[in-house]
């Protein structure tokens, strides 16, 4: 499991944010915010990928202001905002749910002030992919982690080429896992995560068997 290295001092029980080859240049850039068009990158990403936590961090490093939930802003205000940190000299990063949309797209993050549309078009574009399994088995073990709840390595083996390949399924299949487990006051076992991952009751569609 590797760690963003950006220099952050944590406090104890902080969220850990774990890192593999899909997040490697999303951390490399966040490294890098000098080099940045107009010093402005707008992130996006699935739900329940990190990207709030993210920018909290580049924040606290000292790297620039982040702004979270940056489309849902009035864009009169953002626009202000952007000025500000241009005449700051200082790196701004937007998170968003969604990329920028591009001429032509009927999906993605519309913007109607002209201006704010020139300059956000200019920024460094930064998505943050669904997980590899590297990056997959990290999740489910430190969302296991965070609940006390050991995961054997032959268990973690079994798991990963089963699930959807999300950040919310590594999520909800932990949440199933733990709730099982204390159901039937027993560690977590093939069995058990069989069962996890075809309950009907934790399901609700966050994952799909990828190999049965």
């Amino acid at each position: 499991m590797s760690q963003i290295a950006l220099p952050l001092e944590l406090p104890d029980g902080a969220e850990a944010i774990v890192g593999g080859p899909s997040l490697q240049p999303v951390f490399a850039a966040l490294q890098a915010s000098p080099t940045w068009p107009y010093r402005t990158a707008v992130l996006s990403g699935p739900p329940r990928s990190g990207k709030s936590l993210l920018a909290r961090w580049f924040a606290a490093s000292g790297a620039g202001e982040a702004i979270d939930d940056a489309d849902r802003l009035d864009e009169v205000d953002l626009f202000h905002r952007w000025n500000r940190a241009q005449a700051d000299g200082r790196a701004l990063l937007l998170v968003a749910g969604v990329p920028l949309a591009t001429p032509g797209q009927n999906s993605g993050w519309r913007i109607g002030l002209p201006d704010l549309a020139s300059r956000l078009g200019a920024a460094l574009p930064l998505m943050i992919a669904a997980p590899d399994d590297t990056l997959l088995r990290a999740l489910i073990g430190e969302q296991a982690r965070r609940r006390g709840l050991g995961l054997s390595e032959p268990v973690l083996d079994w798991l990963v080429p089963r699930i959807e390949r999300s950040h919310a399924a590594a999520e909800a299949l932990v949440i199933a896992l733990d709730r099982l487990s204390l159901e039937r006051k027993a560690p977590v076992t093939l069995a058990l995560a069989r069962d996890a991952l075809t309950d009907p009751v934790y399901g609700h569609g966050h994952w799909q068997p990828r190999l049965l």
